[in-house]
C-alpha cells in the first residue's frame, strides 16, 4: 500500500505548478519596446506602425515558445494551445484577404467573398443620347485637369458658405464606381474619370449634376498591386474638346469629349520601356502620371532610359515631338512653370526633380532628392525662381533657389530643409507666406521664408487639399470633407461633413459649387452652399 508521502510526491510530479513569470517578462519587454518605438525613435508614422507590428509578432512568437517549452503544462495541453492559435491564424487567412493598406500602411482586410466594385460592375450602356449635350465653352468654373485649372490646387472661387450644419451640402447623386485612384476632370456638364471594371480599364464620362453615363471607352488591360490596389490612378486632362488619359499600364488615349470616340491611342510603356530581367516594364505601383497639355503638346512621364524619361506628343496626331531625360519615373505628374522667363516642365522623378525645356525637352536643371520611396506631391513653383518640394516616409520638405547663372547653365541650391512637413500624397498649398500640408496625415503650417513650423493639428489622414478663395478644403482619408481657414496663427477648422464612408485617396474636383468626390468604391456629387 502506498504511503501518504508517496501519494503526495506522485501528485506533485503529475501536476506541476504552471510557470507564469515568463509571461510577465514577455509582456513587460513588449511594452518597453512599444514605449521606446513611439517615444524615442525618430521614425515616420508608417515606420512606427511597422515596428509595432514586428513587436506584436515577436510577442506572439515568444508566448508560443513559452507554451511549448516553459509553461509546465501537460504536453497534450501545450499542443492543443499551439494548435488552437495556428488554427485561428489559418481560419483568418482562409476567410480574410488583404485589400490594400491605409496611408499609414495599416492593412485593410475584407472577407474573401466580398466582391470589389471592379468585380461587381459591368460595362454599361450610355444613359444619355450621344451628342445630345452640346460641348460647353470652357470657363473659369471648370476643373479640367489634375489639381485644378493651373495644376496648383488653387481656385479663385466660389465663395463657399462656412457652416455646413446651418447650410448643409445638397447630395445630387451617389452611386458605385469601378476601382481606381483616379479623380475627375470637369468641363461644363462633362465629368470624366477612369475606372477598372473586370479586365477592362475604362475612361468614363458622367453628367455632372445627374450622374448619368454619357459615354465609355474601354481597353483590355489590368493592373493590380497588394499595397496600391487595382485599376488606373491618374486624372484625365480636357483641352479644346479632347480628353487625354494615361492608364496604369501605359495605355494612352486621345478621345473626343462629345462622344468618347478615339482620335488616337498608343501604349507608351510598351513603346519606350525595356523589360527588366523578370519581364516587367512598369513601376511597382503602376504608371501614375496625369497628362500635361501645353503649347500643342501632351507630355507624360514614361521613366525609360536613353533619353526617354519624359516624352512630348503632338495633341492632334499623337506623333512624338521630342523625348529627353534618363530618370526612372516615380508617381508624380509633370508641371508647367516659367522660371527666369523660360517655359519649362518640372517632374518629380525617382532620383529627384528635373526641369525640361518645353520647346525641346532639353534638361535645364536637376536637384537630387532622397529616394528609396515614392515621390508623389507636385513641386510648388513660387515667385523669384523658388521651388518647394516635399515627400513622405520621414523625408520632409525643402525650398530651392533656381536660376540661370549664364546663357549656358542653370543652378538649383537649397534655401532651407525641414522634416516638420512630410507630404506623402497631397500637394502643398502656399498662401500669404505660409505653407500648408499634411505631415504624416496631420495638417501642418510652416513659415515659407524659414521653414519653421507654426503649428500642427488636425488628423485628416493621407487625403487631398484644394485652396478655394481664402478657404482650405481638405478631403480627408476617412471620406470627410473639411473646411478650414488657413492662417499661420493657429489651426482653425470651420465645418465638416461625411462625403463617403471608406478610404479616400482620390483627388476631389470642385467645379463652381459642385463638389465631385470618389474613391475605389463609389462616387458622390454635392452642391455646396455659397455665401
Amino acid at each position: 500500500m502506498d504511503t501518504p508521502e508517496l501519494l503526495e510526491s506522485t501528485q506533485v510530479e503529475a501536476s506541476p505548478r504552471i510557470r507564469l513569470w515568463p509571461v510577465g517578462v514577455i509582456l513587460a519587454l513588449a511594452a518597453g519596446a512599444l514605449l521606446t518605438i513611439w517615444q524615442f525613435l525618430d521614425l515616420h508614422r508608417q515606420g512606427l506602425y511597422i515596428k509595432s507590428a514586428e513587436v506584436f509578432l515577436a510577442t506572439i512568437g515568444a508566448l508560443l515558445v513559452w507554451v511549448l517549452f516553459a509553461s509546465r503544462l501537460r504536453w497534450k495541453n501545450r499542443l492543443l494551445a499551439c494548435g488552437g492559435v495556428l488554427g485561428l491564424v489559418g481560419l483568418l487567412a482562409a476567410t480574410l484577404e488583404i485589400r490594400g493598406v491605409t496611408g499609414d500602411l495599416l492593412l485593410v482586410l475584407e472577407w474573401r467573398w466580398t466582391k470589389t466594385s471592379s468585380e461587381q460592375l459591368t460595362i454599361e450602356a450610355a444613359e444619355v443620347e450621344p451628342g445630345s449635350i452640346p460641348l460647353p465653352v470652357e470657363s473659369a468654373h471648370d476643373f479640367p485637369q489634375f489639381s485644378g485649372p493651373d495644376r496648383n490646387g488653387k481656385l479663385a472661387g466660389p465663395r463657399l458658405a462656412k457652416d455646413w450644419d446651418a447650410q448643409p451640402p445638397e447630395l445630387l447623386w451617389r452611386q458605385p464606381i469601378g476601382t481606381a485612384w483616379s479623380g475627375f476632370a470637369i468641363v461644363g456638364q462633362y465629368a470624366v474619370t477612369m475606372e477598372q471594371r473586370g479586365d477592362s480599364e475604362l475612361v468614363t464620362c458622367y453628367h455632372l449634376t445627374t450622374g448619368e453615363l454619357i459615354w465609355t471607352h474601354a481597353d483590355k488591360t489590368y493592373f493590380e498591386s497588394i499595397i496600391a490596389g487595382s485599376g488606373p490612378r491618374t486624372v484625365p486632362t480636357i483641352v479644346d474638346g479632347r480628353v487625354f488619359t494615361l492608364g496604369s499600364t501605359g495605355q494612352m488615349n486621345c478621345l473626343d469629349l462629345l462622344d468618347g470616340k478615339v482620335i488616337w491611342a498608343k501604349n507608351v510603356a510598351e513603346e519606350n520601356i525595356a523589360p527588366s530581367e523578370d519581364g516587367t516594364i512598369l513601376p511597382d505601383w503602376g504608371i501614375s502620371c496625369s497628362p500635361l497639355v501645353a503649347e500643342g503638346k501632351v507630355l507624360v512621364t514614361v521613366g525609360a532610359e536613353e533619353g526617354r524619361s519624359l516624352i512630348a506628343y503632338d495633341v492632334l496626331t499623337g506623333d512624338e515631338v521630342w523625348s529627353a531625360g534618363d530618370d526612372n519615373a516615380s508617381y508624380s505628374s509633370p508641371l508647367l512653370a516659367s522660371i527666369d522667363g523660360r517655359p519649362q516642365v518640372l517632374i518629380f522623378n525617382d532620383p529627384g526633380v528635373k526641369s525640361h525645356a518645353l520647346d525641346s525637352g532639353e534638361v535645364l536643371w536637376g536637384y537630387d532628392w532622397r529616394g528609396g520611396h515614392p515621390h508623389i506631391a507636385l513641386p510648388v513653383v513660387l515667385p523669384d525662381g523658388r521651388v518647394l518640394i516635399s515627400s513622405g516616409y520621414g523625408t520632409g520638405s525643402e525650398l530651392l533657389q533656381v536660376g540661370q547663372e549664364d546663357s549656358e547653365g542653370w543652378s538649383a541650391e537649397p534655401i532651407w530643409e525641414s522634416k516638420k512637413l512630410k507630404s506623402k500624397f497631397a500637394n502643398l498649398i502656399v498662401r500669404d507666406g505660409s505653407i500648408y500640408g499634411l505631415d504624416d496625415g496631420i495638417l501642418a503650417c510652416l513659415d515659407l521664408e524659414t521653414g519653421k513650423r507654426q503649428w500642427k493639428k488636425g488628423r485628416y489622414g493621407h487625403g487631398q487639399m484644394i485652396l478655394v478663395g481664402d478657404l482650405l478644403l481638405v478631403m480627408a482619408e476617412s471620406g470627410e470633407a473639411v473646411l478650414l481657414e488657413p492662417t499661420p496663427k493657429k489651426h482653425r477648422e470651420l465645418t465638416r461633413f461625411a462625403v463617403l464612408d471608406s478610404k479616400t485617396w482620390n483627388p476631389p474636383a470642385l467645379a463652381g459649387e459642385y463638389l465631385l468626390v470618389r474613391n475605389d468604391k463609389e462616387v458622390a456629387c454635392y452642391r455646396l452652399a455659397l455665401e
